[in-house]
């Protein structure tokens, strides 16, 4: 007799565990539905008139699960945040064939803390445990996938830069880790998409040998994947997504000819209607998982389609950008809570006080009175300067600049309590 759908789901990807225990304790089986967030995408190719199927399916971890500014790095057991497991599924003519990839933050003890500017800096925590947390992760990525690949594709100056030098001497010290360092947005930044073939070029050997998953119609295992290829950038959304999709795709092809839908000397992009359904799947799978760290549609989505940047795709990267900042700053706080709530990593004691209490200064309850300060004093300085240069217009417009400064560097003296907060959970 089979096992119930719940034991043969992966526990790492059971985002409704927490819920179902008192089903599974008085074994209910039937009843036990496990959930799992992430994306699902399917696709029929016709290629030569001989179709496929084809499929991607993404699972988050909820180990360290949450929203992105709130979620960073590694916890102190090694578990990373947004790690998501991606798998692509391909069925031609009853040979079925996956090929698996992962994502996940930099496995450091770091943090990037609201705190009302554009891009928040980078903290890395100095904490003896550091190289034991990059261990646990990789040992734990060693033990179930095999040879692990890790690409880092952050840039290489500022924050990003500090903070990838600190992965790399660390991961280094990993014989059986190999990690390859590439900057993304040096490398293929504005019109040179392209030019993601150096870093293929640089892990090809390491691809070809980890191969994919092949079982024949007799359902008979023909090949096995031997390793992964782990990519992660800052928010492992955008420049990840971008990099899977490439590589999936040239495993596509290597399925794909070997299976006989294609010539040695064919691949995927050659066959335009088939090209654009496998690149519209892998860019709705980024957005979908996009949303669910950060809140908006993923950037960089034209990459993923026509393999360059767009005007219009230029336009709602920004819109998007602007929109990541809003909820970082005013919402994930909030999202944060219900995601450690729903998980059972916060459990509500009747005992306890509430997380919630207003002890002492509360700068988010001046937010609304700030905001008035400025507009108001905004509005009076415009409308003293057009009503002439006599010495009252002069000191009324420079009496309101100064206000306004004054609440402009309270306002961000403030910002980190200003923002949204989780109240629920520490960061580690």
């Amino acid at each position: 007799m089979s096992k119930p759908v719940w034991k043969q789901a992966d526990p790492r990807f059971v985002w409704n565990k927490n819920l179902l225990e008192e089903l599974i304790e008085n074994k209910l089986d039937g009843f036990i539905v496990p959930l799992l967030q992430g994306s699902f995408q399917t696709g029929h190719l016709k290629l030569k008139d001989s179709p496929a199927t084809i499929a991607l399916i993404s699972r988050r971890c909820t180990r360290r699960l949450g929203t992105r500014m709130w979620r960073r790095g590694a916890n102190l057991e090694g578990d990373a945040a947004n790690f998501i497991e991606t798998e692509q599924l391909l069925e031609f003519e009853g040979f079925r064939s996956s090929f698996l990839q992962i994502r996940g933050s930099i496995p450091l003890l770091w943090e990037q803390i609201v705190d009302l500017s554009y891009k928040p800096r980078l903290n890395i925590i100095d904490h003896e445990e550091t190289p034991k947390v990059v261990e646990r992760h990789f040992h734990d990525l060693l033990q179930r996938y095999g040879h692990v690949v890790a690409v880092d594709l952050t840039n290489k100056q500022g924050d990003e830069g500090l903070l990838s030098a600190a992965y790399a001497a660390e991961i280094q010290k990993l014989s059986s880790v190999r990690y390859v360092s590439f900057d993304f947005h040096h490398c293929c930044g504005g019109s040179n998409f392209d030019n993601i073939q150096l870093l293929y070029d640089q892990i090809a050997e390491d691809f070809e040998k980890n191969g994919y998953f092949l079982i024949d119609t007799e359902e008979k295992i023909i090949l096995e994947q031997r390793g992964v290829i782990r990519s992660n950038c800052i928010d492992c959304l955008d420049r990840t997504n971008v990099t899977q999709s490439y590589l999936a795709g040239k495993s596509l092809d290597s399925q794909l000819q070997r299976l006989g839908a294609l010539s040695s000397n064919e691949c995927i992009s050659m066959f335009t209607e088939d090209f654009e359904i496998f690149k519209i799947m892998w860019m709705e799978q980024g957005d979908e998982i996009s949303l669910e760290y950060s809140g908006t549609h993923a950037l960089k989505r034209d990459l993923v389609r026509y393999g360059k940047q767009t005007m219009t795709g230029l336009v709602k990267d920004g819109m998007s950008a602007i929109s990541r900042y809003f909820l970082n700053n005013f919402q994930d706080g909030i999202r944060q809570d219900a995601a450690d709530l729903i998980s059972g990593r916060y459990s509500v004691n009747r005992d306890s006080p509430s997380p919630f209490q207003n002890n002492g200064f509360d700068s988010l309850s001046y937010l609304p009175v700030a905001s008035a300060l400025l507009i108001g004093g905004l509005t009076v300085t415009t409308i003293t300067i057009n009503q002439g240069r006599n010495t009252n217009t002069i000191l009324s417009s420079a009496l309101c600049a100064g206000v306004i400064a004054g609440v402009m560097a309270l306002v961000k003296s403030n910002g980190r309590q200003i923002c949204s907060r989780p109240r629920l959970c520490g960061l580690l």
